[in-house]
């Protein structure tokens, strides 16, 4: 997230594409009610009419897994039309980068594609450079191989009848969204673009992130108050947990996992696969190396390469995401498994299989507050032979959020201290307490051996105190960071060190704790301007709370809007002031070469038009999900061409001869996640009773189906059965060659709690994102009857 739910006061236009914040994220919906008294225009852009629809100024349907094509229209309209920031655009994208000869495009596959492995050979989309080593670039923008010419010309494609042919959008409101959102391109305007799981759940879940990202930055809404791509976060630390390397490819800060390949086998080696020439990372040296340390202490030393060697490495081209993990799993090649907060059986893809996978295991762990229907899955009533399972089954009774003190990061990036309200019941725990707890009896166990293979536990260190209870000021110490011979904690990440001198669990909360009091001083909610409330909790990195906020100004330096003064340069006093933090070094002005490249976390300092970075290709192209309707219109590649499949019998797939129905499971606001705590809260489970698959009037007519009938969703996967809502939120969609009906289902219920139901993610596919590899959720195929 870029900015921050506060600031979405601030915009002209919000966008809400693959989200519902009126329903799911409320709280956001107050700041985004406060934009639309200022006169904004909300913007719902969703296959169902929600909640967040009923209150938006333009409401556009979309069919689920067209995204990129419905962004890509507007990217092309916005071109055609002169609508982008010309100045912005020029200054601070790189799209006057000359892109080398080897590049090129035709029917839906870029250069250097090998059919056999579903792999892009990446290298072969760079920058052509001159004799020094340096980007050629076209200020005018006119050359034919520069970015912006090129994505002109990848874009020419999404002219408006063939997109609305795709997403089903009704031409006119098509028109409408774009005119009025691209109208912040406008120097002084602004426009956020707010989206949530809708928008990542598909095999094309990150090229959707990005085609958003390349609207913004044709707009010049990157950096500015009012302005961003914002993902609306449905758990209150999703932040956090991905901020302190939850993800397998990540270690704390976003920084990369080792592997085991020869360049990896040495640290040395390894710095240099993983840190750019350019930009703020080229300092992950210093990151990585005082993360080290704070693993490893004094058993990391310069001579062992600061226990570099201790650290896992994950086994080159293998991949450890979920869907992998449970198709090793199936296949009997995973002993066990610890789960914390997790519960597969209702909330993974094609859940019924990931339930078989489980009884493989020999030993599996589940915490949890109640007993969920993954930790339940051996019983007859989760369908099962329990003498038929030999999987040893141990539930640990965990913490509510109230129950337990601790730091939680928000959607805006903001940490924030929560203290324990009451104590728990009976003998729960909360997370980090048995994480020390298993961590310390471990370090026990391995104290002694004399294994080359136990050194990493035996070398970690692990000094938050005796007692079962964590010290959370040595934890929050360690994460903030501090000198290793002084042991005084340092000010901000700019001080680590590649030495081994310095230390910092996380590199991007350095500077959040530089005192022990500093916890319970960030609570001064003085509004010094922009609603930043900048002493209030902290916001990394280094309490900024506009990422890349130098693109908020002019080339000079002076705010692009009078209303929306993020920063600015003040030429008397040679630095940058105003209401946030500058997003790079404050006294950095004019006479610097790097004056303006707000990008800093990118190399070059420029925003990313043109990436090679992504597996599918340097542009945003529409592919059909795994699952689709109808064939693709913008070329003959059906579906994504870098995804990935895995276990084969985990892997169904429907066609729509047998299949012709779209569609997608969401959330509602009387349940969370897998419904583990809602479903066994009385009054949520009151309100929200039963599991029920939304269906239009006209599909309903079709099938003779009436409200409250009881109908079967069938799909390649399995079926469920449910009530019918018959419903207005839904209507048919008409696109270009045929009429295509899609329907909706809450995925929270499971056969455990109060409120039971038949699991939507039963139906799911067993596939996903070609970067992330995150399922895809909300584009599928099926069929519905009704109950005789």
């Amino acid at each position: 997230m870029t900015n921050h739910w506060n600031d979405l006061q601030y915009a002209d236009a919000l966008m809400v594409i693959g989200a519902n914040p009126a329903e799911n994220h409320p709280i956001s919906f107050r700041w985004i009610s406060k934009a639309k008294q200022k006169g904004a225009k909300l913007i719902s852009v969703d296959p169902r009419y929600t909640r967040t629809s009923q209150m938006a100024n333009i409401y556009g349907q979309l069919r689920s897994g067209t995204d990129i094509a419905f962004i890509g229209g507007m990217i092309h309209y916005a071109l055609e039309n002169d609508m982008y920031h010309k100045e912005y655009v020029a200054a601070y994208t790189n799209a006057s980068f000359i892109v080398d000869e080897q590049y090129s495009f035709e029917d839906g596959i870029f250069n250097d594609y090998d059919e056999t492995t579903r792999n892009y050979d990446k290298t072969k989309w760079a920058f052509k450079k001159d004799e020094n080593g340096e980007i050629v670039k076209d200020p005018a923008l006119k050359d034919p191989r520069c970015v912006f010419q090129l994505m002109k010309k990848h874009y020419a494609r999404y002219d408006v009848d063939t997109v609305t042919g795709v997403t089903g959008t009704d031409k006119d409101t098509y028109l409408e969204i774009c005119q009025t959102f691209t109208g912040t391109s406008e120097t002084g305007k602004a426009g956020t673009i707010l989206y949530a799981m809708g928008g990542t759940q598909h095999t094309v879940g990150t090229q959707n992130i990005r085609a958003y990202a390349i609207l913004q930055l044709l707009l010049g809404n990157i950096g500015i108050a009012g302005g961003g791509v914002n993902a609306l976060r449905g758990e209150s630390n999703v932040q956090g947990s991905t901020d302190f390397g939850l993800l397998y490819h990540n270690v704390n800060g976003y920084m990369e996992v080792p592997t085991g390949s020869d360049q990896d086998s040495k640290y040395k080696g390894f710095l240099e696969r993983i840190t750019p020439e350019s930009g703020y990372f080229s300092n992950k040296p210093k990151f990585y190396t005082s993360m080290l340390k704070a693993y490893y202490g004094d058993s990391a030393t310069k001579q062992n390469e600061f226990g570099y060697h201790l650290m896992p490495k994950l086994t080159p081209g293998k991949d450890y995401s979920h869907m992998r993990l449970f198709d090793a799993m199936y296949r009997g090649e995973l002993e066990g498994l610890i789960m914390f907060g997790t519960n597969p059986v209702v909330g993974g893809p094609n859940a019924g299989k990931e339930k078989e996978a489980l009884s493989n295991l020999k030993w599996m762990v589940a915490v949890d507050l109640f007993e969920t229907e993954t930790s339940a899955f051996w019983q007859k009533e989760a369908g099962a032979d329990p003498a038929a399972i030999q999987t040893e089954v141990i539930f640990l009774p965990a913490c509510g959020s109230f129950e337990k003190e601790g730091s939680v990061t928000n959607s805006g990036r903001w940490m924030q201290y929560r203290w324990q309200a009451i104590k728990p019941k009976g003998e729960s725990r909360a997370d980090l307490e048995i994480v020390h707890m298993l961590a310390r009896k471990l370090k026990g166990l391995y104290e002694n051996s004399p294994k080359q293979q136990d050194m990493p536990m035996k070398a970690l260190t692990w000094d938050y105190g005796e007692s079962d209870h964590p010290d959370i000021d040595i934890v929050c110490r360690e994460i903030n960071g501090y000198d290793m011979k002084t042991k005084q904690q340092i000010k901000g990440f700019g001080d680590l060190k590649d030495d081994g001198s310095t230390c910092s669990g996380n590199w991007i909360y350095s500077g959040f704790y530089p005192e022990s009091e500093n916890l319970s001083k960030r609570r001064d909610n003085t509004n010094e301007g922009m609603s930043n409330f900048l002493n209030w909790s902290f916001a990394w990195p280094a309490n900024r709370r506009i990422l890349y906020n130098r693109a908020s100004a002019d080339l000079n330096g002076k705010a692009w809007s009078k209303d929306r003064i993020g920063i600015q340069w003040n030429a008397a006093e040679k630095k940058w002031t105003g209401f946030d933090v500058p997003d790079f070094v404050a006294a950095k002005g004019p006479d610097d070469p790097t004056f303006n490249d707000p990008f800093i976390m990118m190399a070059g300092g420029k925003g990313a038009l043109f990436s090679g970075g992504v597996n599918e290709g340097p542009f945003p192209e529409h592919y059909e999900p795994y699952e689709n309707p109808i064939s693709n219109a913008f070329s003959s590649i059906q579906l994504n061409p870098a995804v990935k499949f895995g276990e084969k019998e985990m892997n169904a797939q429907g066609d729509v001869s047998e299949y012709p129905i779209v569609a997608t499971t969401y959330r509602v606001s009387e349940h969370w996640q897998s419904g583990a705590m809602t479903r066994n809260i009385p009054w949520l489970a009151e309100l929200m009773p039963h599991m029920y698959i939304e269906i239009s009037e006209e599909l309903a007519q079709e099938k003779g189906i009436s409200s409250k009938d009881r109908v079967i969703v069938k799909t390649a996967r399995g079926e469920i059965e449910a009530f019918a809502m018959i419903t207005k939120r839904f209507k048919p969609y008409k696109l270009k060659d045929k009429t295509i009906h899609q329907i909706g289902m809450p995925w929270h219920f499971g056969y455990k709690g109060i409120a039971t139901g038949a699991t939507a993610n039963r139906l799911t596919p067993h596939i996903g994102d070609a970067n992330t590899t995150i399922p895809e959720y909300k584009a599928f195929l099926c069929d519905v009857r009704r109950v005789k």
